[in-house]
């Protein structure tokens, strides 16, 4: 049975979407009553905008809170806080300023996600790898960068759209990482025909326009090849560190030396090649299969002056009840296992 003090402890941490701030910070919660026979709850909260989309969101998970802890029905009420209180805790110029992430300040560390050509898995290899990230305890953030090609919220499950907050746009958190992709404004999976200033436009946009928060590592999954937006992305961020993605054919392998030899150029650092679809293994006799040859990364890897930190088979993820997420790799898969070793790697290395 709810009581008033278990429901405050569970509206506390709840933050005011306008303010950024808890519940317990602002004073939000007026009012609680809880009337025990019929297990009703029944509140009154205080946020900085009332009769809004957020309001709308905000009520929906109150709802689901309280009714996830017993509560057989809610009854919620909206006002809006005293002027002194909004005017105290609004985020200030200062803090909009720090949460673009191509500030000087940031302490975001970016890991670029490229390969020569399409077809190796680097969106694949990019989503798992920030969900790795995540799963080591590391605030993560994903940004489709594929614009042309994107698939990253299709490859994660993920159906909502982002909310726009004010002027800032909330991205979409799945396993724990943030995600924000070309596909969220597109309507019925259209093709994109921008050309290049616009589609760099739009990538500025990801990074100063999306409120990320903190985040520890920011993931881009780069469209294939040495393209505009590889280049506009390079030029942006000069200190991000870069992945090679390639299959173990020597074709692969070769193309995505252009890729490798394109951030050498720019100074970026690569942290290593990922062989995927390195092999095929057997369920019946544990034997391993090269169908795709062997080599291709070892040899990507002596070209860039690297080394492959990670070698993935050719294994779709298990099928899970109630979990739609077509290409993440659960932690107990081998491919699950693998990235997360990476990511360790990952981490030792830039930590």
């Amino acid at each position: 049975m709810l009581t008033k003090e278990k429901v405050v402890e569970l509206l506390n941490p709840i933050e005011d979407p306008f303010l950024h701030k808890t519940f317990e910070v602002t004073g939000g919660i007026e009012e609680v009553v809880v009337k025990e026979d019929k297990n009703h709850v029944s509140i009154k909260l205080a946020i900085a905008k009332t009769n809004t989309g957020e309001q709308m969101q905000l009520q929906q998970h109150v709802v689901n809170v309280l009714k996830k802890a017993g509560a057989a029905t809610v009854g919620l009420r909206f006002t809006q806080l005293p002027d002194e209180v909004i005017e105290k805790h609004q985020p200030s110029s200062e803090s909009k300023q720090e949460a673009n992430l191509l500030n000087a300040e940031s302490k975001t560390k970016f890991i670029a996600v490229a390969s020569g050509k399409g077809g190796v898995g680097k969106s694949t290899v990019a989503v798992n790898l920030a969900v790795s990230l995540a799963r080591l305890g590391k605030k993560v953030g994903i940004i489709d960068a594929d614009i042309y090609g994107f698939s990253v919220p299709d490859m994660m499950g993920i159906e909502e759209r982002p909310v726009v907050r004010g002027e800032r746009i909330i991205p979409v958190e799945r396993f724990g990482v943030k995600v924000i992709s070309m596909g969220f404004f597109v309507e019925d999976n259209s093709p994109i025909i921008w050309r290049g200033p616009m589609l760099g436009k739009m990538l500025t946009s990801f990074f100063k326009e999306v409120e990320w928060g903190e985040l520890d590592y920011l993931l881009l999954d780069l469209p294939p090849g040495t393209g505009d937006i590889a280049l506009d992305v390079h030029s942006m961020l000069p200190s991000s560190k870069e992945i090679i993605v390639t299959t173990p054919h020597p074709a692969a392998a070769f193309v995505a030396a252009r890729a490798g030899q394109m951030a050498l150029q720019t100074d970026h650092e690569i942290l290593g090649v990922i062989e995927n679809m390195a092999y095929f293994e057997s369920k019946i006799t544990g034997e391993k299969e090269y169908v795709f040859g062997q080599g291709g990364g070892k040899k990507l890897a002596e070209v860039l002056k690297t080394k492959v930190i990670g070698q993935l088979p050719l294994q779709q993820p298990y099928e899970e009840e109630d979990v739609f997420a077509p290409s993440i790799y659960q932690e107990d898969h081998v491919s699950g296992q693998e990235l997360r070793r990476v990511a360790a790697k990952i981490i030792a290395q830039l930590e």
